[in-house]
């Protein structure tokens, strides 16, 4: 009947309670510092449960914490409760860059410590946190005579959903493809198979609970399959990428994992910003981060998508010392930090992704690209040479060169690379996104930390928070980008509306915007086929994606010539990437988000707004402007017959002044979006 109680109690939570005797096995109850969340703690018949509620209604129902390891019993039941500790934490930090300046770290903690009541006696511990906005938890597995060395087969931990919610996911079959860029689709939990996070769920009637994972350093990445063994089981549990031989993570004790994380919001809206996962991490790093320069930036890298150009050497090789430059001029004439080149090493000839690059070298240029001197002029210019390191996965031959290479590129000036892993698994056979690449990212992160790079990577291990450690990790891809839309069959749409509030909450997203050739014209000037790829959305919509889709680092996608005599550029030069305040005005999961962000060091607001295929008008309130000033607004909206399809480059750019307290009418088209800087009047 006891074990009957317990999970009664864990299922319908009520106020907080003090702790009970721990050798009893009783509940133990964490409630969030506003007192909307609890989370509830307890062993019911040697196993170790956790639920989680909100506002008294149950959101993840009594689940299961535990391992199996290969080689040794699983540690997930016969288990007891040994101790508790609890702490409370309320400070503030501030970030050197990011979507907001300055992060509350407001939390209660209890830690569980429990041990087999027989057998080998291992012990574990788990931590959770409840903040306002979500919960985390990790475990820890301390020295022990009988835990060592250790091969985690399988993680327990379960996610029992109190509700058949509406998931937003991409899948994660494996074992290929194996990395993020898949398009979005929704459907009950009921239907998932094994998906991507962060996975957004829509509770019926509300909240939006967010699933995902924070600092993330040595470990598998966390994928979540669907458990459940009926309609009303509707349970996730972690499916770890694995190493060659089948094991998810290796490691020795005292070893403690990545936090498990529950983003709770009444409303879409409230999403965003995310900073759950950067209070999960630990603080910089870097003592001085002075020299991280967040930054827009151009690039021989458009051309070579839509066949102007190539990577590999030839008649029409894209990164040549000339066409560099041009690049380097037209950034510093337009005030972007950055131009990045790829394709300039040797190794793009052949097969490179079926020899997981082994001819790479991140040295050698190619002969008709001389590497010092496009260093040097770019460096005169007052503009970062953004220099391309594509792996395909042969990650032997890139850590063999990472220091060598650093350290060239630190003599030449050079700030900033842009790393690539286009493959599935590496040569020996290793998951992209098990343990042994996330060893491998953190290595390059602070090898690079070391030298003085920042690091924008491409087909990596999801984001987890870890810029709040090495801010020097500045953005990455891991989505579906912008190229798909030269190539891949294009993206709807609706994809940006719902990266915002899936992708985007784990971190920055370079998904290289400022495409202004909607169309995609071939070589020759003249328009691809209607079968052919193009960009699925209207020219104002892709200057709102500057706002909408944050990133420290934005690039001026497009090839320098399609920006020649295009008053729409204005915004690309005049908008920042860096934010001291972030709020979202207005948004619905796959339908249409509006933002407005403010500049840190400049008295400017920046709002961006974008709809999928269907057209809508938003009223949004400007009270996020200061009081009591007038303000001038720039906009870049959607012509009155603007449409992605038929007419996209039609764009309606005026001045208008306004203040906090008026409302914008915003009308977007199908497929549109807009755009607007405010700057005093």
């Amino acid at each position: 009947m006891r074990a009957l109680a317990l999970l009664c109690c864990l299922a319908a939570p009520a106020l907080a309670q003090p702790a009970t005797d721990p050798g009893a096995g009783g509940t133990l109850s964490l409630l969030s510092p506003d007192g909307r969340t609890t989370v509830r703690v307890g062993v019911d018949r040697g196993v170790l449960r956790y639920a989680v509620s909100r506002d008294g209604r149950a959101l993840v129902l009594p689940s299961r914490l535990g391992f199996a390891f290969r080689g040794a019993a699983p540690l997930d039941s016969g288990l007891r409760l040994v101790d508790t500790t609890r702490a409370a934490v309320d400070t503030t930090w501030t970030q050197p860059w990011g979507e907001v300046a300055r992060v509350r770290d407001h939390h209660r903690a209890l830690r569980v410590r429990v041990a087999e009541s027989a057998g080998a006696r291992r012990t574990f511990a788990v931590e959770f946190r409840a903040f306002d906005d979500g919960v985390g938890f990790r475990y820890e597995l301390p020295a022990q005579p009988n835990l060592r060395d250790f091969a985690i087969q399988d993680e327990r931990t379960e996610f029992a959903l109190a509700d058949d919610a509406r998931a937003w996911w991409i899948p994660a079959n494996r074992p290929v493809p194996d990395r993020y860029e898949m398009l979005y689709a929704s459907s009950p939990v009921s239907m998932l198979d094994t998906v991507r996070t962060p996975l957004a769920l829509e509770f019926q009637g509300g909240p939006i609970v967010v699933l995902h994972e924070a600092d993330l350093s040595d470990y598998a990445a966390m994928d979540l399959a669907y458990v459940g063994r009926n309609v009303t089981d509707r349970t996730l549990r972690p499916a770890l990428a694995p190493w060659a031989d089948g094991v998810k993570v290796r490691g020795r004790t005292p070893f403690a994992t990545p936090w498990r994380t529950i983003q709770i919001a009444d409303r879409a809206e409230q999403l965003a910003p995310s900073v759950l996962g950067l209070n999960l991490n630990p603080p910089s790093r870097i003592a001085d981060a002075g020299w991280i320069r967040p930054m827009k930036y151009d690039g021989i890298w458009w051309g070579m998508h839509v066949g102007l150009h190539t990577w590999p050497q030839g008649p029409r090789h894209g990164a040549t010392t000339e066409r560099a430059k041009q690049y380097v001029d037209f950034a510093a004439a337009n005030g972007l930090g950055g131009t990045l080149v790829e394709g300039w090493n040797v190794g793009w000839d052949g097969d490179w992704i079926g020899t997981y690059g082994r001819d790479f070298s991140f040295t050698r240029a190619y002969p008709d690209y001389d590497l010092r001197a496009v260093a040097a002029y770019a460096r005169e210019r007052g503009v970062s040479l953004i220099v391309h390191n594509e792996t395909a996965m042969g990650i032997a031959n890139y850590e063999r060169q990472l220091e060598e290479a650093f350290r060239l590129y630190r003599s030449l000036g050079v700030t900033a690379i842009k790393s690539g892993y286009v493959n599935d698994r590496t040569r020996e056979g290793h998951a992209h996104t098990g343990q042994y690449m996330v060893r491998h990212f953190r290595r390059v992160i602070e090898t690079a930390a070391r030298y003085g790079i920042t690091v924008n990577a491409h087909e990596p291990v999801m984001d987890t928070g870890e810029r709040r450690t090495w801010p020097n990790m500045l953005s990455r891809e891991g989505a579906r980008g912008q190229e798909y839309n030269a190539g891949g069959g294009g993206n709807p749409p609706e994809h940006e509306t719902i990266l915002f509030f899936t992708r985007l909450l784990a971190g920055p997203l370079d998904y290289t915007p400022g495409i202004f050739d909607l169309a995609i014209r071939r070589p020759t000037g003249t328009p691809r086929a209607p079968h052919e790829s193009r960009v699925r959305t209207t020219l104002a919509k892709q200057l709102a994606l500057y706002v909408v889709l944050w990133s420290p680092v934005q690039m001026a996608a497009d090839v320098i010539e399609s920006y020649e005599g295009e008053p729409a550029f204005r915004f690309v030069r005049d908008v920042a990437v860096d934010w001291d305040t972030t709020r979202v005005l207005s948004g619905r999961i796959g339908d249409h988000v509006a933002v407005a962000r403010r500049a840190k060091g400049r008295d400017e607001w920046f709002l961006g707004a974008i709809t999928d295929e269907e057209g809508r008008t938003l009223e949004v309130p400007l009270d996020f402007l200061p009081a009591g000033r007038r303000w001038v607004a720039e906009t870049y909206a959607d012509a009155p017959d603007a449409h992605f399809l038929t007419n996209p480059r039609a764009i309606a750019i005026a001045s208008r002044a306004v203040a906090s307290t008026d409302r914008l009418r915003l009308v977007l088209a199908p497929g549109g979006g807009q755009a607007i800087r405010f700057r005093p009047e």
